[in-house]
Formats: structure tokens, C-alpha cells, sequence
């Protein structure tokens, strides 16, 4: 990397932590600046403007749960494994964001009603990792691991909304044992809809489930704001 690039990629990691702590709004070119000992004008040559700083902020954190959540899991059996993986690898990650603060979740609070980029960004991430979580439960209904007659649609705003309800208590509540429930009601909604005779899983060459992989994570990533 170029200095520049350095220098960027330094104001990014500290930007997104004051994000996380401040919300995206909280968020200045002023604040930033006196936190990386710089000047308004050093920040701004690396972002044309305080939005721009702010968009940069929620595509790196969308990056950063590709890595922590999303890509790990689809190394997971195609169905119910790969499924209750990225519930796991999410909880996961909403435990180390109780101290921080998620900006997904945030950022529903803070663009909710106000039209924009930013908010265009925001929708367009978290529909993405909805729609990840959507085609994972029909794969495992594919599978034959839940029942043919699963709502996914249903079953992933249960899921969404367990992880909302973890981090309202584990954050604001700060309720122990939040995440232990957490769990066990995301189990209990598998298990409604758990197929009682799983079909037989049928193999695949290493090669091909391979292929499945990369077709899925291509599909599923959000291109248009990368």
C-alpha cells in the first residue's frame, strides 16, 4: 500500500470505531481529525466530504461482516450446518459489538426516515445478508433437513429478530444470560421446523461443492456497493 492508501485505511479503522461507539451521525470530520492528530483539510483529502467519510465507514463495516460471519460459514455443509453456523457466527458478533454498538442496527435507528445515501447503503447491506440467510434455509429444505412446508421468509424474521432482541438486552438492558437465550430461541425455532425423516444427503465431488460455494457467495455479496 501507498502512504496515502496507509493514511486512508488508518482514518477508516478509527472512523469506524467512533461510528460504532457515536452512531454515524456522531460521527465529524473535526472529531476524526483530532483523534488521528491531523487537520480538518488532511482528512478531507481523503474524503470529499463528510457523507462520502460516512458511506466509506458502512461499506468497510459491511466488508468486515463478509469476513467475521459470512464467508466462514458457507465452508459449512450446504443446508442446516451452514444456517446454524452463520446464526452462530452472527451471535458471535453481536457479543463483541455489545461493548461498541452494531452499525447496522444503529444506522436503522438514526436513517430510518431520512432518505439518502447513507440510508440507501445501509438497506441495500442488511437486504443482502437477509436475502443470504433466505436462500441458506431453502437449500436446507432442499436438503430435506427442515420440512417442505418451512416459510423462510417467516423463519428469517424470527432469526432477525432474536439477534435485535440480544442486542437490546445484552446493550441497553445489559441482562445476563441474554446470549444463552438467544440461542436457545433460535434452536427452538429450528426445531418447529425440523424434518422429522431427513432425506439421505446426497455426495458431491469436493470440486463441485467447491463450485456451489463460490456461485453462492457471488450471488450473495453486494456488488453494487463495493
Amino acid at each position: 500500500m501507498r502512504k496515502g492508501e496507509m493514511t486512508r485505511a488508518a482514518i477508516l479503522d478509527v472512523a469506524i470505531t467512533l461510528a460504532s461507539r457515536d452512531g454515524l451521525e456522531g460521527l465529524t470530520i473535526g472529531l476524526l481529525a483530532e483523534k488521528m492528530n491531523m487537520s480538518k483539510s488532511g482528512v478531507f483529502a481523503h474524503f470529499g466530504s463528510r457523507e462520502d467519510l460516512q458511506i466509506e465507514v458502512v461499506k468497510l463495516y459491511h466488508r468486515q461482516f463478509e469476513q467475521e460471519v459470512f464467508y466462514p460459514s458457507i465452508k459449512e455443509t450446504r443446508g442446516l450446518p451452514r444456517l446454524e453456523c452463520m446464526f452462530a457466527r452472527w451471535i458471535r458478533q453481536v457479543t463483541i459489538e455489545i461493548a461498541s454498538g452494531c452499525i447496522y442496527i444503529s444506522g436503522a435507528v438514526e436513517y430510518d426516515d431520512r432518505p439518502g445515501e447513507i440510508r440507501d447503503q445501509l438497506v441495500t447491506m442488511v437486504r443482502t445478508w437477509q436475502l443470504a440467510l433466505h436462500r441458506c434455509t431453502l437449500q436446507a429444505v432442499e436438503a430435506g433437513h427442515l420440512r417442505a412446508d418451512t416459510d423462510a421468509d417467516q423463519l428469517v424474521y424470527e432469526m432477525y429478530g432474536l439477534i435485535l432482541g440480544l442486542h437490546h438486552d445484552a446493550r441497553f438492558l445489559k441482562k445476563a444470560g441474554s446470549v444463552e437465550r438467544a440461542q436457545k430461541g433460535f434452536d427452538r425455532l429450528i426445531d418447529s421446523y425440523r424434518n422429522a425423516q431427513p432425506l439421505a444427503a446426497v455426495s458431491k465431488p469436493a470440486s463441485q461443492n467447491q463450485k456451489t460455494n463460490q456461485k453462492i457467495a457471488a450471488k450473495t455479496v453486494a456488488r453494487p456497493i463495493q
